[in-house]
């Protein structure tokens, strides 16, 4: 166990390492933030900030000089330095959790050999190879870069077998995956918590929906639809957790359909469609992860109101904070970003009890 008033260190300087930091200080620990923003949104809560590459190797030796246990708040992260620090330090989730996550065949390929039912995929590595898996797959289709593609970026839609070209083109021409469409009614999300130890608890799965491939609204209860898949989409989620021999938050993303959950999608670490988590469930995605990396007894995930809904407020929605305000069972969060568009600036957690 590593006990309060031990250092956590953060990879990255984004709003979920903003949001771990607060939750680390809650439980008495100290964090350290590593990363080369000059933007980085998790110092504001951190208790220090080191700004650097992730490839300087004297910068690494301090960070990890300075921590007891090392995590990170997102995977678009080269594996060379998360695999230098686990060699000095304790790091969960494991980098190779990391390496799954980080390449979609990979993860594809993982889950199917779990038993979990995916979109039928293809590897493509040229245009030739794009428009013969279009002909074997089908049409409509979505072209993804097999690396660092989030929140809809690196992805092409293929309505016809004449938009492989330029969906080709979009993508960079690029390594990628083409995957078939699925027909879904909701999308969904587990999001598991895991010890050391292999203990492991699960929230309630929220109904996920996208604008423009970015996450807009969490709703729980989720609908019926989603409410008889959400065992078997937990019992998938639970075994990549254990198989992994994982450590921490993971979210795993699932397509609700008429034969059952489709993975969609794994992320290593704590989850924008688990934000509702801070008021909505007796212990939130945030604590639980710290709770989880320094060996603590995992908290109670149920639900602590009759309804929660989560809005993400991207780009200029984020003007409307003073109203949100005076809204009743309204609590709000802004991250302390520059405003752009697109870009995640806060989101509103409203409860129904």
């Amino acid at each position: 166990m590593i006990p309060p008033g031990s250092t956590i260190g953060i990879l990255g300087g984004g709003q979920l390492g903003r949001m771990l930091g607060a939750a680390a200080a809650q439980l008495g620990y100290r964090t350290l933030v590593l990363a080369p923003d000059e933007e980085a949104v998790a110092a504001q809560t951190a208790s220090s900030f080191i700004r650097a590459d992730y490839q300087n190797r004297i910068v690494l030796d301090d960070f990890a000089a300075a921590c007891d246990v090392i995590t990170y708040e997102f995977e678009n992260i080269e594996l060379d330095p998360i695999d230098y620090l686990a060699e000095k330090v304790p790091v969960h989730p494991a980098p190779a959790a990391l390496a799954i996550a980080q390449d979609r065949v990979n993860e594809k390929s993982f889950v199917a050999a779990l038993g979990g039912r995916t979109a039928p995929w293809a590897k493509v590595s040229t245009l030739a190879d794009v428009e013969a898996a279009v002909a074997d797959i089908g049409a409509p289709a979505i072209l993804k870069t097999l690396r660092l593609g989030y929140d809809g970026r690196g992805q092409a839609r293929i309505a016809s077998p004449a938009d492989a070209a330029a969906a080709w083109s979009a993508i960079g021409k690029r390594p990628a995956i083409l995957e078939g469409f699925v027909n879904f009614s909701h999308e969904f999300s587990i999001i598991v918590a895991r010890g050391a130890d292999g203990a492991m608890v699960s929230y309630p799965p929220p109904w996920n929906e996208h604008q423009g491939g970015i996450l807009a609204r969490s709703t729980l209860p989720a609908p019926v639809e989603i409410a008889r898949q959400w065992s078997e989409a937990a019992v998938i989620a639970g075994r990549i957790a254990d198989t992994l021999d994982y450590v921490g938050v993971l979210a795993c993303e699932f397509f609700a359909t008429e034969a059952g959950p489709v993975f969609n999608e794994m992320a290593p670490r704590v989850h924008n469609s688990g934000h509702w988590t801070i008021e909505g469930a007796v212990t939130s995605q945030f604590e639980n992860h710290i709770r989880a990396i320094c060996g603590l007894p995992l908290g109670d995930t149920g639900l602590t109101a009759r309804e929660v809904v989560m809005d993400n407020l991207i780009g200029d929605q984020a003007r409307g904070w003073l109203a949100a305000l005076e809204q009743p069972g309204a609590h709000l969060h802004l991250y302390g970003k520059t405003e752009r568009a697109g870009r995640k600036m806060g989101h509103i957690t409203r409860l129904v009890r």
